[in-house]
């Protein structure tokens, strides 16, 4: 740059000198010259910086950077490879795999290969066992669209006397009444969260519905054997007519006596009764033996006949009571003489507004169902005691 200013210096200088040559042509060819120099020295600044390495490893770099996966280092991908070798060693031999690939994967944490091996999640759900009463399958049920239910009962007959050929005939006047069975309500609610029922594509609420059908089966069943009639159906063990036969024991059943309250049952109804007991009290049971060293157990024949227990089926029931002193722990009858009336079944109401602000489904649940002896003279029930 110094030397182009010189030549701009001297052209000027020459101009102002006023020499005889032609200022034109001084101011020409200084100009001239001044180009030459610039040109050469540009070309001289161009030969010193070169570009065409630093233009070569942009190509470079543009070029890797568009393959896939092309920011990852060599050392990287090495690591990837040995890593997807040791998982795959993993799934065929298990924890059989070779000490040096499982120290490559650790499924036991995350970071060192466990993403790679998540838990599975098995769509079977696992529930305790809920005991349900099968006494509806021996009573009698019905349904009605009332709150309760009246049946006209007949408690006396006529009576007739024996007379002569012109003796007078006596009236009588047979008696009668009526028996009620008041249908009662059970019912409860299940909070839920909304993202709980979202997210678990409706196996949560599925889950919740069965859980309120177990629940309320094993209450209503419960109730109709144990009932106090008040805020329950009455049960049949609740009932204070129904006769007792006494075991002559506290704690050890009496096959005479198991005999004594079978046969204290008119025929009608023992033809067709059928033994009542938990599974504690039919173990007992099947261990009596009469006599003559004969089970009073007889295991059934066939596939679809029931055992039977001195000729007579035997139902068990979960909510009978257990061997004890002064309990009832076997029942005998016509479960015929026992009136389920069902009102409503099982009535489930999905009510997502109440606690809408709280983000959470509020469940209702209800049941609405009576029960009741209607003839306690269908049924006897045996007492550990001597009195």
């Amino acid at each position: 740059m110094e030397h182009i200013r010189k030549q701009a210096l001297l052209a000027s200088t020459l101009v102002t000198k006023g020499d005889e040559e032609d200022p034109s042509a001084i101011v020409t060819k200084a100009l001239g010259d001044l180009q030459q120099s610039v040109d050469s020295r540009l070309k001289e600044i161009e030969a010193k910086t070169d570009t065409t390495k630093l233009e070569t490893r942009l190509k470079d770099l543009e070029t890797k950077a568009n393959r896939p996966a092309g920011g990852i280092d060599k050392k990287d991908e090495e690591a990837a490879a040995i890593e997807k070798k040791a998982f795959g060693t993993y799934l065929r031999f298990g924890m059989n795999t070779p000490a040096e690939e499982l120290k490559t994967l650790t499924v036991s944490s995350d970071p060192q290969g466990g993403y790679l091996a998540p838990p599975e999640m098995s769509s079977e759900f696992i529930r305790d066992l809920v005991l349900v009463s099968p006494v509806r399958s021996v009573a009698s049920v019905r349904s009605t669209s009332a709150p309760s239910v009246q049946y006209p009962k007949r408690t006396g007959i006529t009576n007739a006397r024996w007379k002569g050929e012109t003796q007078t005939q006596e009236a009588s006047e047979p008696t009668f009444g009526q028996a009620e069975i008041v249908v009662k309500e059970v019912n409860t609610f299940v909070d839920v969260s909304n993202q709980l029922l979202q997210d678990s594509a409706g196996q949560a609420e599925a889950e919740v519905r069965l859980a309120l059908s177990d629940d309320f089966g094993q209450k209503e069943g419960r109730a109709f054997i144990l009932g106090n009639g008040v805020l329950e159906p009455e049960g049949i063990l609740t009932n204070a007519e129904i006769q007792t036969v006494l075991n002559g024991h506290a704690a050890n059943l009496s096959v005479d006596q198991l005999i004594a309250l079978q046969y204290s049952l008119p025929a009608a109804y023992r033809n067709v009764a059928t033994w009542a007991m938990n599974g504690t009290t039919l173990g007992k049971v099947r261990t009596l033996k009469d006599g003559q060293g004969n089970y009073a157990w007889q295991p059934a024949l066939q596939a679809d006949s029931p055992s039977t227990l001195l000729g007579r089926p035997v139902i068990e029931l979960p909510d009978m009571p257990d061997l004890a002193a002064n309990g009832f722990p076997i029942v005998f009858g016509d479960f015929s003489g026992y009136r389920i009336v069902d009102r409503v079944g099982l009535s489930i109401m999905v009510n997502p507004y109440l606690l809408a602000t709280n983000s959470i489904t509020r469940i209702h649940a209800s049941r609405r169902v009576g029960g009741g002896v209607l003839q306690p003279a269908k049924f006897r029930k045996l007492k550990m005691a001597t009195s």
